[in-house]
């Protein structure tokens, strides 16, 4: 009996992971998915851009009309251990759990520990193949992890990909079945092909006289026994040898292939370019590097990042929230660099100390000052030019 009504299971959209994509080459789960090399490529990608963004924590100040920064909670430092005196960082507890948001379209962890607050001190993350959830209307009425029930309040569910009415998420890997299966089987065909297992590596024929079975077998035993140790091949007058190569035109994998790959990157909102897939079409180009950041970050990621923040603001109390930088995933050539913080030091908008504490250079000190009016003085008026002055 499914964990849901109306007909609805964990699997249809994939949490379980465990449903197939059909059969023979095109069957697999999600570790069969993960090896198409472009869905590893894109989950990977987005996981890791996530993982890097620092995780800062502010309050509004009603005083100061503006968000100051806030201290951090512990479990947005290490929100867990995967063994004792080994922390697991937010990092990578951030990357795990995009992770399993960009497969399956929902996260899930046990809260084992709460703060003084009753908010959650440490969450172990789960496998998400490993939940079943029991649904009634649009609630979901509770969790079980491995068959043993847990209560809602001491479990961390995120979700993405979500459809109203349906209170979990839907799985890329389980919509993108078709195009997955297409792609994972234009690979197996190509190992079979350069294995010799699709179709002969080469014919062997007698023109003159029919070969009975049990002949032709010890003939070909014989005949790879000399082609695999390198020796040569004696042949008659009446044996014809005729080795099949494979045409593209013919086969197609590659195209297949080609065409799954760009399929994919638009399930996963990742630019080609960036996950090495061909492109033959427009080309785009950028001033610099800035701008290509940006518009993954705003395009591509921007979604993922608010939905991030809006769940880890759920481990802060009162007022705080939860904001992942991505101004440091904004990496500039260091002439950009330099022209920005000129820009905003001329306007005043910047101190030349706050510009050197972004590059991790110490504040300048008197002594480097003086250096400064030694090498390029500043020119005082003179008298003429000042006439009230003393």
């Amino acid at each position: 009996m499914s964990w849901f009504r109306r007909g609805v299971s964990l699997e249809s959209v994939g949490v379980s992971g465990r449903r197939g994509f059909g059969s023979g080459a095109s069957t697999g789960t999600t570790s069969k998915a993960l090896q198409h090399s472009v869905v590893w490529a894109a989950i990977r990608l987005r996981a890791d851009l996530l993982s890097l963004m620092p995780v800062d924590v502010f309050r509004p100040s009603a005083t100061a009309g503006i968000n100051v920064p806030a201290p951090t909670p512990p479990v947005l430092v290490e929100p867990c251990e995967i063994a004792d005196g080994h922390p697991m960082s937010i990092g990578e507890w951030i990357y795990s759990g995009q992770t399993a948001l960009d497969t399956h379209g929902n996260n899930f962890g046990v809260i084992t520990a709460l703060d003084a607050f009753g908010l959650p001190r440490r969450i172990e993350l789960v496998e998400t193949e490993l939940v079943t959830a029991r649904v009634r209307g649009r609630r979901i009425l509770e969790y079980r992890i491995n068959g043993e029930k847990h209560e809602s309040r001491l479990i961390w569910h995120e979700r993405q990909f979500t459809k109203a009415g349906l209170p979990i998420g839907l799985s890329p890997i389980a919509f993108s079945a078709l195009q997955l299966a297409g792609g994972l089987s234009a690979q197996q065909f190509a190992v079979d092909w350069f294995q010799n297992g699709t179709v002969p590596g080469a014919i062997l024929r007698n023109k003159e006289i029919l070969v009975d079975p049990e002949d032709a077998q010890i003939i070909e035993d014989r005949m790879q026994a000399t082609l695999y140790n390198g020796g040569n091949l004696v042949v008659g007058k009446d044996w014809e040898y005729q080795a099949v190569a494979a045409k593209a035109s013919e086969t197609q994998f590659i195209e297949q292939m080609t065409f799954s790959d760009l399929a994919m990157t638009r399930y996963y909102g990742v630019p080609a370019d960036l996950v090495d897939v061909h492109v033959d079409s427009a080309t785009i180009n950028y001033a610099n590097i800035t701008q290509r950041n940006l518009q993954l970050l705003v395009m591509n990621l921007g979604a993922a990042k608010k939905r991030r923040d809006d769940a880890l603001t759920r481990l802060t109390p009162g007022t705080r929230f939860v904001r992942l930088n991505s101004n440091a995933m904004l990496a500039m050539d260091p002439k950009s660099q330099a022209d920005l913080f000129k820009t905003r030091i001329d306007s005043r908008t910047l101190t030349p100390d706050q510009a050197r504490a972004i590059v991790d250079e110490l504040p300048l000190a008197e002594a480097d000052y003086a250096q400064f009016d030694r090498l390029w003085p500043t020119k005082r008026p003179s008298r003429a030019e000042n006439p009230g002055g003393e």
